[in-house]
């Protein structure tokens, strides 16, 4: 594996247009704040989707879920549907797509794993586009803090049962749970695969979305378990682009 850089670039230049590698999640979410707080206008979304196009590859959200999201981050969403052994493929066509736009860079929500931002270096090459690290380096309980004191409110809703039970699940992330984190002694970004989020409201959005719970699902991701989560009033058929 290549040798990179020890800083890469952390936000786009003020006014220059950008998509979002967008999860969902919590990373992904303060990556795009960081980035509109510096000046840099979002294009669009991106995120990968199950093969069935029903549910999100990285964190299991239903489709209609991300697209809320998009709605209330006003913000275009752009998917592409793929299998785990046609991400990369998916994820680069994707790309193409969004250069073509005349759009430049995209932002990640990675913060610290070498081989995360080594791949997302390599997708973007091939298209022509620079990727942009907002939380790169950062401490990670000092972005979880961070996260929280801006007002944003997240979700569990997928753990890796080697390491949190299932009562974890539905769970808001809260200064009381990063000191049950810590107790436990996990990483309380999850950065290790411990848990993934969905972001339910926060500055950048337009108001709250209204979720409801449903039941937990055993996934195609061994040792994981995942929330189903559902959300009201939104229109399916949103996005840009999709396949």
């Amino acid at each position: 594996m290549k040798k990179i850089n020890a800083q890469p670039n952390l936000t786009p230049p003020s006014n220059a247009l950008f998509f979002s590698s967008w999860s969902g999640g919590k990373d992904s979410c303060l990556a795009l704040h960081r980035a509109c707080m510096a000046g840099a206008k979002p294009a669009c979304l991106l995120t990968i989707i199950c093969e069935d196009g029903l549910r999100s590859r990285s964190h299991g959200l239903r489709r209609d879920v991300i697209a809320a999201q998009a709605t209330a981050l006003g913000i275009p969403l752009l998917t592409r549907c793929a299998t785990w052994a046609g991400y990369e493929a998916a994820f680069v066509d994707a790309l193409h797509a969004i250069r073509a736009k005349g759009i430049q860079g995209g932002i990640f929500g990675d913060i610290d794993f070498p081989p995360h931002r080594e791949w997302e270096e390599k997708v973007c090459a091939q298209a022509g586009l620079i990727p942009y690290l907002p939380l790169w380096g950062d401490a990670r309980p000092a972005l979880l803090r961070e996260f929280i004191a801006l007002g944003y409110k997240a979700l569990i809703v997928r753990i890796n049962e080697s390491k949190l039970s299932r009562e974890f699940l539905g769970r808001t992330i809260d200064a009381k749970i990063i000191g049950e984190f810590q107790k436990i002694g996990i990483d309380p970004c999850g950065e290790n695969g411990e848990y993934h989020t969905i972001v339910v409201d926060g500055p950048i959005f337009s108001g709250p979305l209204s979720v409801t719970i449903g039941s937990r699902l055993d996934t195609e991701c061994s040792g994981y378990c995942t929330l189903d989560i559902h959300v009201q009033n939104v229109d399916e058929d949103a996005g840009a682009d999709d396949r």
